[in-house]
């Protein structure tokens, strides 16, 4: 069997991406290009919503005992939201918002990007 040297050059560059992404110090920045799971947290952003693609203060399909309702794509609801969905990419708008309100970087003086630097939470 004849091997391709181009699917070999594709798998050491994704092995050596995940490497050199494993080293960063950092977290990844929000993007419309990345995929995120039901319930993913992001702090000063809140939880993410697969079939909503956006970010709510609280998780998805939350039941708040007082009122006897679920919370799910920023509204209540008498039940849980159904949905196959679990995981997606947020719309540009939600992922621009999230990554200017996120509160899990410290980002530098200025507006500037050059100087920032991550904390660990």
């Amino acid at each position: 069997m004849k091997r391709s040297r181009s699917i070999r050059l594709i798998l050491i560059g994704g092995v050596s991406a995940g490497v050199l992404a494993g080293c960063s110090p950092g977290k990844p920045p929000i993007s419309p290009d990345a995929v995120y799971v039901n319930n993913y947290y992001v702090p000063g952003v809140g939880y993410y919503h697969a079939p909503f693609r956006d970010w709510f203060p609280l998780p998805y399909n939350h039941f708040d005992a007082q009122r006897q309702q679920y919370f799910h794509g920023g509204r209540w609801g008498a039940a849980p939201f159904e949905n196959i969905t679990n995981v997606s990419s947020p719309t540009p708008q939600s992922a621009t918002h999230a990554e200017t309100v996120r509160t899990d970087i410290q980002r530098g003086g200025f507006g500037g990007t050059g100087g920032s630097h991550y904390v660990y939470s």
